[in-house]
């Protein structure tokens, strides 16, 4: 009964993600059944940690609802890196394309509701479905992306630039994430951010 509810909750959600792949290739109904048969339906509770660096990361998350937020962990303290929100995948890159540990954590923000593909699944659609290397190509963009922001990021000289950098990068989210997480991802101290703010 609960496998037929999560893949109840999987149909209902599956003109969004069919919007989502279509935005890269075309889907045919076969393609369409099995990513309907190969993706699973997930929740997070706010803070619950989605993936642990002490562990290789095989799964992928493509937000519906809800906020992540990748990290390391540096002396002891975590360092924000990236904030993947709805309408977007989530993992550990490296660690997910090499099956290999890598350096990132993943907790939620949020309450979030995502839909989940296993590596090993994925590696199924790319045999089965060519199209599908190339959507992998195409929306790996994203996350990329989000790693090319931060670099630009850490090329400003002032905690001020780097706000504002950050505030334009993540507009439609920065409201939502939590002021000690942004003073991590700019590198510098929560009471210089709430500084920052108040100036603005």
């Amino acid at each position: 009964m609960r496998k037929n509810n999560i893949k109840n909750k999987i149909i209902k959600q599956k003109d969004k993600l069919f919007n989502h792949f279509e935005k890269y290739i075309k889907l045919n109904d076969e393609l369409k059944v099995a990513l309907i048969d190969k993706i699973s339906f997930v929740s997070f509770k706010k803070g619950e940690i989605v993936h642990n660096a002490d562990k290789i990361c095989t799964k992928s998350y493509f937000i519906q609802t809800g906020l992540f937020r990748t990290y390391f962990i540096k002396e002891g303290k975590e360092i924000s890196e990236y904030f993947p929100a709805e309408g977007e995948w989530s993992n550990s890159p490296r660690s997910f394309r090499t099956r290999a540990l890598d350096i990132y954590y993943i907790d939620a923000i949020e309450d979030t509701d995502a839909l989940c593909l296993d590596v090993n699944d994925l590696m199924y659609l790319f045999e089965h479905f060519p199209e599908m290397e190339r959507y992998a190509r195409l929306s790996m963009g994203t996350v990329f992306g989000h790693f090319m922001e931060r670099i630009t990021s850490m090329r400003f000289t002032t905690a001020k630039e780097k706000y504002i950098h950050f505030i334009e990068t993540y507009h439609d989210i920065h409201h939502r994430i939590p002021l000690g997480m942004i003073a991590s991802y700019l590198g510098i101290t929560q009471e210089t951010l709430s500084r920052i703010r108040s100036e603005r």
